[in-house]
Parts: structure tokens; sequence; C-alpha cells
């Protein structure tokens, strides 16, 4: 297991490019297998998480040739069905939640899709009836082995169009019932479905295939299916979980950062959140920059006079990945604030390691936790910790750049899952971290 040393109290400058987005390129990744023709993507992130579902893919016979840095060209015109079902894709596709989505493509064009349950962060529990619940709408048979934990949907013709009411707005089960749904007979509306930018990218890059899905950012999407899809090309969206990680670490350090080609149409109320927090972001064309908080940073308080609440929404409220980052940005914001986490009955149990850094913070319940910000006037003490999931862990190397003495963090590898070479794009802002 990898460690970071960090030096903190140290202020950074400069310029920083985010990455293509995780979270898209899952998504994205998992539709090639819906065409025999080649797919390009570009911008795809270095990261753990995404590096594991190429190489599945490569598993199950899709052809991959690398163009250069973040773009390759796919194709899957001799995929391995077979593999499935062999005790290497049990094992492989149970570490990677992000696995869940090559059941609806391989259902949709194979007539089968199987995946062991699925693992990735340590969060709370993460519900899989949205998927299963849509495929077996559109016609395919569940099939589950309790012993081995894994699951599967069958169907011997084509898949049927229909209408759903999704029990939640769920991104990864809207995508997956959307690339099922894309090569079925008939028409399919999906209602209650989600509609992040990750959903929009790739609903776009199915109509470029060929699909045909109107509603595109609406909660109501309509899908026509069609016989087959075709080869196309596409860009990955930069990561709004990346920018929102850089903005809050621009506060907590007093750091001046200008972060490059954000696409800000697709931020939605992110920069609206962190400004209620007090933190300045300029609008210049593409990027967002961050002045220097040298004189800290007030939080805005509701118009009544109370607490300010920072809560997660489906989109286009706020991000549930962005909630423990805002965390750490308020324990030295000059205000209190209550951070409701309502998705996740797991994700706030890293505050105990910042508490043990000397920030002000009350954990009320596994949902909701008030930070009491110390407006900079008692620095947070370095100290040994483990990151426990990838956003736990970026905030916690947060709480270390701007902390007193030298920070360690073990079990990086969590970070690395959703961050690409976190460590030198950071010593390229002049931080002082290192890779042990």
């Amino acid at each position: 297991m990898g460690t970071f040393k960090i030096e903190g109290g140290i202020q950074l400058k400069g310029d920083v490019t985010p990455q293509g987005a995780k979270n898209e390129a899952l998504q994205i990744l998992c539709a090639v297998l819906l065409t025999p023709e080649k797919v390009t993507i570009s911008n795809i992130p270095d990261i753990i998480d995404v590096n594991k579902l190429i190489t599945l893919l490569g598993n199950l016979g899709v052809k991959i040739q690398k163009n250069g840095p973040g773009s390759i060209t796919f194709q899957a015109d001799e995929v391995n069905v077979g593999y499935l079902e062999t005790e290497a894709f049990k094992k492989e596709g149970g570490s990677l939640r992000g696995s869940i989505m090559i059941v609806g493509p391989l259902l949709a064009r194979f007539g089968k899709g199987y995946i062991p349950k699925p693992g990735g962060d340590k969060i709370g529990r993460r519900r899989l009836d949205t998927h299963f619940e849509g495929f077996i709408n559109l016609g395919a048979k569940f099939r589950y082995e309790r012993e081995d934990h894994f699951y599967g949907v069958e169907t011997k013709t084509r898949l049927k169009g229909a209408h759903m009411l999704l029990d939640e707005a769920s991104v990864t089960g809207t995508a997956n019932i959307v690339m099922a749904a894309v090569l079925a007979e008939g028409t399919t509306t999906v209602y209650n479905a989600a509609c992040e930018p990750y959903l929009q990218q790739l609903c776009k890059m199915l109509n470029s295939m060929g699909a045909k899905i109107t509603g595109v950012g609406s909660n109501l999407l309509t899908i026509e299916g069609v016989e087959n899809l075709g080869g196309c090309e596409h860009r990955i969206l930069p990561d709004m979980i990346e920018i929102g990680s850089w903005i809050g670490l621009a506060a907590m350090t007093r750091s001046e950062i200008t972060i490059k080609n954000v696409s800000w149409e697709n931020l939605g109320v992110i920069p609206s959140v962190f400004r209620k927090l007090g933190i300045t972001l300029e609008k210049k064309g593409d990027d967002i920059y961050i002045p220097s908080h040298t004189k800290g940073y007030t939080v805005k308080t509701d118009i009544d006079g109370s607490i300010l609440t920072i809560a997660d929404a489906p989109w286009p409220g706020f991000t549930p990945d962005l909630l423990s980052i805002v965390l750490v940005v308020a324990t030295q914001a000059n205000g209190d604030v209550l951070i409701h986490q309502k998705m996740f009955e797991s994700r706030l149990f890293f505050v105990d390691k910042l508490i043990d850094m000397g920030a002000k913070i009350m954990l009320c319940d596994p949902h909701r936790a008030v930070v009491m910000g110390h407006n900079f006037q008692s620095q947070l003490k370095a100290t040994t910790m483990s990151s426990p999931d990838i956003r736990a862990g970026i905030s916690l190397l947060i709480a270390a750049l701007s902390a007193k003495g030298t920070s360690t963090i073990q079990n990086i590898e969590q970070i690395d899952r959703g961050y690409e070479r976190i460590d030198e794009r950071l010593r390229a802002l002049g931080a002082n971290i290192v890779r042990v």
C-alpha cells in the first residue's frame, strides 16, 4: 500500500487543468460494447478505476488501440460473452463498481449480462435494484446466485420497449437502462431518470452512434429502439468533482489557483455552493480563478439568519461526491455549517480523523455533521491517517496540505482510484508531497 507524506502550511500558486470525468468515463467505456464498429474516446482519465474497466473490456475481447495520452479507440467486434461466467471475471468485475454498467449493453446486444456483486467505496448501501428492475421491465429474466453473489439477466428474444418510473434517480441505473433500451424493439420511456451531465454526455454519444433518444437533460427520457448502432468519436467532459476539489484546496491553503477549461455550463450549482462558504470564484472565459484568501472566508447564513445547511440532492442539486470536500473546507471558515449527507450512511465517518487534527465537528448522526469553523485562528495539526474512500481521501489530503507539520496518509490507492497523478500536479503548484 502506498503512502503520501505531506508538509502542510504551504501556499500554492499556478494553473491546473482538470482530468476527464471519472463518472462519465465509466459509462462511456461500457457503451463501446453496443457496436461492432470503432469508437474513439478522448480525454480519458488515467486513474485506477477507469484503467480497471479498460482491462475488463480487453478481457472480454474488445480490441483496444491507444492513440496517445487520454485517447483510445475501441472495437467490440469479437466479444467473448463466455468470459462473463469465468472465475477470473467474478474476481475482476467484483473489484470495480462501475463494471455494473457492462450489463445493459451486453444484454441488449448479446442477450445476456452478468456481474458479480460490485466493489467500490465503502460508503454505505448502494442498491442495484433500479438496474435490474429496468432490465426486467424490458423483458429480461433475472438470475441471482446467492452463494457467489452473482447477478445476471438473460433474454432469448430482442428486448421490448416499456414505460418505467424509476424508484430512484440513479445515475448508473439510468445509464444502464438507456444502454439496454437503445437496441430494444419499440419505444421506452424512463421517468425520474437521472439527468447529470455524465448521463447527458452518454445520451449525446449514443445519438451520434445512431440511437434515438429525446428529453436529454430532463428527468423524462424517450428512447426509440433501433436495429444497430455505429461507431463514433467522443470527448469526455472535465471532471466536475475534481474541479470542486481544486476549489476547496485553494481556499483551505489560501492559494492563488486558476483551474483551466472547466466547462462552466456543466458545473451546475457547484460554484454557488462554494460561494455560500464565502469563497471567491471568478469566471475568466472558461476558467475559474481563485484568489488567495489571506483574510479567510465567511459563511453566508440563510436569509432568516439560521445556520447554513449544505445537502446533497439529485442533479441539478449538489452532488454528494463533493460533500466531503465542503466539510473539510468548512473547518477553516468563519462561521458554522450543517453538512447533510442524505444518500450514504457511512460517508461522514472520516470526520474523526479531522477531529484528531483539531477540527471542531459534531457528528449528529450518520448523515449529519455540524462544522464550527476556526477562521484560520487555529491551524489543523499534522497526523497519520488512512484514506477510507476516494472523496474522503482527497478531503484528508486537503486537510494535510493546510495543516501545521508533516502528515502521513496511508492507503492512497483509494485516492489514485479517482485522481490522476495528484501528487505530481500538486508539486507543480508548489506543494511538498512525496509518494512513498
